[in-house]
């Protein structure tokens, strides 16, 4: 609704309740009048706990058709199938929500799970729904997974403690194989079996590659459920990113399996007896992929032997960030090698031990132990701080390449003498050492000194600098061009990653002088003519030829690409420059630079000084035919 206000929201709330002849929940009552702004989504309508029956439900359409929530929390309402029926028709209709939760109701029935089935089938905007302990039956089942596999918004879908076992996991996992919005998918407690269902869920991951978080805690996979998942995850290029297998009776048998698959970031084996010969068939795996970042191994029935292991895999892991040993019977030996392992790694930045150290039969063992411990803490605690200094240098280089000024330094003499006197960091060579090659490209064979000012972060950076030569080195540059010749920049781009980028942009700064001879040279490329006498182009350059001749000498030209093959492509001269068209989408202001060429529509060139061609003498028709000759010769041979 628009321009409502908090008070016509309460009344409305109230009237309906009397109309109904239902309690009005207080809870509620305090949490609209606390609403402030009401134009966005309010950030949650909380009625967890709150019994709500078919009437109370009712009560809150005066609210759902007034505003919008970003959370609404139906935990533990006692819904049945009337009131959970009503409620999701009219978050559907209102779009009221983008999380929802509905957990612990036990009681919304086959219908309850058919109005939720078209919530999440028509609503654009849900992308939430947390449904842990309401169960969903046989019968339930079908609604759920055909709104899953016609469209569907959620990317969350919260279905522990569900009775999926069977075919309602069935269902789902054959729906969600064509799903691609879905990313987290959490299916605990569910007392999955190692066959059947695990054969599902290895199926799912065979055919889904979007989804990206799996929780299969405390349920019962086994060995021969993982070698399942295993199968699945060997089809995947890209996908699955956590895997959770906290307690599901693992043991070192699936490890050999899970070893060969994994290219997960995060594994949680917690609670499985794996023990010492599993950690070291999945070391193998875990240092030969280095995509694991975060691995729990709490109360796997890890010793010292165990320990060591994975002290060899933290050695050799440059990008693991959090490990969890607790409760294993890690000892003095276990520790030590922890210890030394953490000296020569520096991504780990938390590894769980348990704080009090075990039993040891050497007594002075227990105070090595509590000194391990520190050691391993503060080894931590040095990476975390690495970490830190390096994120904060490369938000820097970030926000520094996408900043929109672009700052002009002196010209390049001044720039290279104050930048001299100044040392470069590693970064900066290497930046330097990348951006001397792109300078050559561009043209700059003697100097590549358009690096980032010392005193600047590396953002992007414009270098004005004199150009003495004329751009030979460049193929794009226009051959003895006076614009090369001019003032030209250099903008140099810096990008995280992929070091300096170059470029050139020549500017002309003002048109030149038609009297000046050689700065008078045209920015397009001379006529064939010009190219194949370079005599006939010493001699034009010094005054000695007349225009009219060398015009008149040039062969028939074929029409420009872009040009109509009829009437060929007209250029303008002096007379007409400010009217005619020029080619190659040229500004008007550079007619006066443009060689003066036109074509007819018989493809033959003329220029406007070939106008006096009528008038001349016998013995310039001489020089003109014997020109033409020497051009014929030559052959048209490109610059």
């Amino acid at each position: 609704a628009q321009n409502v206000t908090v008070e016509e929201i309460l009344t409305a709330y109230k009237q309906a309740c009397q109309k109904l002849n239902c309690k009005q929940i207080p809870k509620l009552l305090k949490q609209i009048q606390e609403f402030k702004d009401l134009a966005p989504r309010i950030d949650c309508l909380d009625l967890k706990g709150e019994k709500l029956d078919y009437k109370a439900c009712e009560a809150l359409e005066e609210i759902f058709k007034r505003v919008q929530f970003k959370v609404v929390d139906l935990e533990q309402t006692s819904l049945d199938e009337d009131g959970a029926s009503a409620l999701f028709d009219m978050i559907e209709y209102y779009e009221s929500a983008t999380h929802l939760n509905i957990s612990f109701n036990k009681h919304i029935g086959t219908r309850g799970w058919q109005a939720a089935a078209h919530m999440m089938r028509k609503t654009n905007c849900l992308q939430y729904l947390d449904a842990r302990n309401t169960p969903l039956l046989d019968h339930s089942a079908p609604f759920v997974a055909r709104a899953l596999r016609i469209s569907s918004s959620l990317v969350v879908l919260h279905l522990e403690n569900a009775s999926l076992s069977g075919r309602p996991l069935m269902l789902l996992a054959a729906a969600l194989k064509v799903n691609m919005n879905l990313r987290e998918l959490y299916l605990a407690d569910n007392k999955l079996n190692g066959l059947q269902d695990s054969a599902q869920l290895g199926n799912l991951l065979k055919f889904n590659c979007y989804i990206q978080i799996l929780d299969l805690r405390n349920n019962h996979i086994l060995d021969s459920g993982l070698a399942y998942i295993c199968e699945g995850l060997k089809e995947q290029q890209k996908g699955l990113v956590t895997l959770v297998l906290w307690n599901n009776q693992l043991t070192h048998t699936g490890m050999a399996y899970l070893g060969m698959t994994l290219s997960l970031e995060t594994l949680n084996l917690g609670h499985n007896p794996i023990g010492n010969e599993g950690v070291r068939n999945l070391k193998t795996g875990l240092i030969g992929n280095r995509s694991v970042l975060r691995l729990g191994l709490a109360s796997t029935k890890l010793t010292c032997e165990g320990a060591v292991a994975v002290a060899e895999f933290i050695a050799e892991s440059p990008r693991l960030l959090r490990l969890d040993l607790r409760e294993n019977e890690i000892k003095t030996g276990g520790l030590m090698a922890l210890s030394l392992a953490l000296k020569v790694n520096h991504s780990l930045l938390r590894l769980d031990l348990d704080r009090e150290p075990k039993k040891e039969s050497v007594k002075s063992f227990i105070e090595t132990q509590k000194a391990l411990l520190a050691e391993i803490q503060n080894g931590c605690k040095r990476n975390f701080i690495l970490a830190k200094e390096k994120e904060e240098k490369e938000q820097k280089l970030q926000q520094s390449a996408s900043m929109p000024e672009i700052s002009v330094t002196e010209p390049l003499e001044e720039a290279g003498d104050s930048q001299d006197g100044s040392t470069a960091s590693a970064v900066e060579e290497e930046e330097e050492a990348r951006e001397t090659p792109m300078a050559t490209e561009n043209g700059d064979a003697e100097r590549a000194e358009d690096e980032m000012p010392r005193d600047q972060p590396p953002a992007l950076h414009v270098a004005e600098k004199p150009q003495d030569d004329t751009g030979a080195g460049n193929p794009a540059a226009p051959p003895a061009s006076a614009l090369s010749q001019g003032n030209e920049r250099r903008i140099s781009v810096s990008s995280p990653g992929r070091g300096h980028k170059i470029f050139v942009v020549t500017r002309v700064e003002s048109l030149p002088e038609r009297a000046t001879g050689t700065a008078a040279q045209p920015a397009e490329p001379q006529s064939p003519a010009l190219a194949a006498n370079p005599e006939l182009l010493a001699s034009r350059a010094n005054g000695a030829i007349p225009e009219s001749a060398v015009s008149s000498a040039t062969p028939p030209a074929a029409p420009s690409a872009g040009s109509d093959p009829e009437q060929g492509d007209p250029v303008a001269c002096e007379s007409v420059a400010c009217d005619a068209p020029l080619p190659n989408g040229l500004k008007m202001d550079f007619a006066r630079a443009l060689p003066e060429v036109s074509s007819d529509s018989n493809g033959k060139m003329e220029s406007c000084a070939a106008e006096h061609e009528l008038s001349c003498t016998k013995n310039d028709r001489e020089l003109e035919e014997l020109l033409r000759d020497a051009s014929r010769d030559a052959g048209p041979e490109p610059l």
